[in-house]
């Protein structure tokens, strides 16, 4: 008994002042809580050597618990990097926000930041917060600061890029996006994003470069295949953005998109019966249906079908009047049956009432594809042959390039 409380008091002391010096040392004050309990445990060991008393087994057990099991415990989670105040201002934090407390959560966390910088997950909530509220900047920030603690937090990487791209600093956000797939190139979003930013500033064999690498992870992925479709269609390379739009349909037949402009590919490449089915599958887009009953008139005119050319441009200008009958007024291929073409006196955009369904890339690639396509619409077939040709030479120079580079690569390594 006598051993017992003797060995009692050296450990409960050594532990408070232990905790004592811990609190003067980090300047904590939330130390004081715990100094209060092992006191208190302190006091129950105290209280039965003076009274000559026996506790019960729950005071026995509270004397130790306040006095060295909390202590122990305390600092066994600081020697993990999980210090008391820091664990307290967290906890606040959560129960704030789950309260929708916003700004109470905010001042726990910048609390906690006032006395310790360094605390990864303060940076990374007080973060997340800034962006819910809007402000992107004081994100970024803060996302750099969880960042700068932690260099394998990707998410944190890609919210600065995704934040600095919607903040229109988009040689920011690729320079961002190129430097998390440097580190861990099979990050998808990342991929999307910079290949997006790629395209929307015209750097289209870049955008192709990150879609093939993204693919080596992500074989079947529909949007991947999809975009670099789209990125081969703005550099006229016309047969492999066939082969990307192919793949994508297989992966998704509902995408009409991506068969209105493998309809307008074949267009290009005088394959008139091919383009005339995939127009007729792109009608079910509502957004594309008026432009595909006008291709397809104009199908039905290379065809020598009045009749039907008659029926698709009629079709056209009723769902979207507007837009059909300027395009219609400039394209001397409908002169021949102008006079039966329903043009109403009032014309009105039913598509503006909508919300396109469309992207931006996507509007961008169709009205390219859609140019291309006139251009080469007056090209003899011995041209488009002989275009044809010119991409065929150019793939193969590609493919065996490519397989020079990875004999090349295994010679190294061996």
């Amino acid at each position: 008994m006598l051993v017992e409380q003797l060995l009692f008091i050296f450990v409960s002391f050594a532990i408070f002042v232990y905790m004592f010096f811990r609190m003067i040392r980090r300047n904590d004050t939330s130390y004081v809580t715990i100094l209060v309990l092992e006191a208190m445990g302190i006091t129950l060991n105290f209280l039965e050597v003076l009274f000559d008393i026996k506790l019960n087994v729950f005071f026995k057990i509270l004397k130790y618990v306040l006095a060295v099991l909390i202590p122990i415990v305390i600092i066994i989670l600081e020697k993990q990097g999980i210090y008391l105040y820091e664990a307290i201002n967290l906890t606040k934090a959560k129960v704030c926000l789950l309260f929708k407390d916003n700004k109470r959560a905010k001042d726990a966390l910048l609390s906690l930041l006032d006395k310790n910088k360094d605390s990864y997950k303060a940076h990374k909530m007080l973060a997340e917060i800034y962006e819910k509220e809007g402000g992107m900047r004081k994100a970024i920030d803060e996302y750099v600061q969880a960042i700068d603690l932690d260099k394998q937090d990707y998410d944190s990487y890609y919210k600065v890029a995704e934040l600095l791209n919607g903040l229109d600093k988009k040689d920011e956000a690729a320079e961002m996006l190129f430097n998390l797939l440097n580190k861990k190139p099979d990050i998808y979003e990342a991929s999307m994003l910079l290949g997006d930013i790629l395209i929307d500033t015209e750097m289209y064999k870049d955008a192709v470069n990150v879609y093939q690498e993204a693919l080596k992870y992500n074989p079947y992925s529909y949007d991947i295949n999809y975009n670099l479709g789209i990125a081969y269609t703005m550099l006229n390379d016309f047969q492999s953005a066939k082969t990307c739009y192919e793949k994508a349909a297989e992966i998704n037949s509902l995408a009409y998109a991506l068969k209105y402009d493998l309809a307008e590919i074949a267009l290009i490449y005088k394959d008139i019966e091919e383009a005339e089915r995939k127009f007729l599958e792109a009608v079910n887009e509502e957004e594309l249906s008026a432009d595909s009953y006008y291709e397809l008139s104009k199908i039905a005119l290379i065809k020598n079908d009045k009749d039907t050319a008659i029926k698709y441009i009629n079709t056209a200008i009723d769902i979207d009047s507007k837009k059909i009958v300027d395009k219609v007024k400039k394209d001397p291929i409908f002169i021949p049956i102008m006079a039966r073409i329903s043009i109403p006196f009032n014309l009105e955009n039913k598509e503006q009432e909508e919300k396109g369904k469309l992207s931006k890339k996507e509007i961008k690639v169709k009205e390219h594809l859609e140019e291309m396509s006139e251009i080469t619409r007056h090209l003899s077939y011995n041209d488009i042959n002989l275009l044809k040709k010119n991409r065929k030479e150019k793939l193969e120079d590609r493919q065996m390039q490519e397989q020079e580079g990875k004999e090349k690569h295994r010679e190294r390594q061996e």
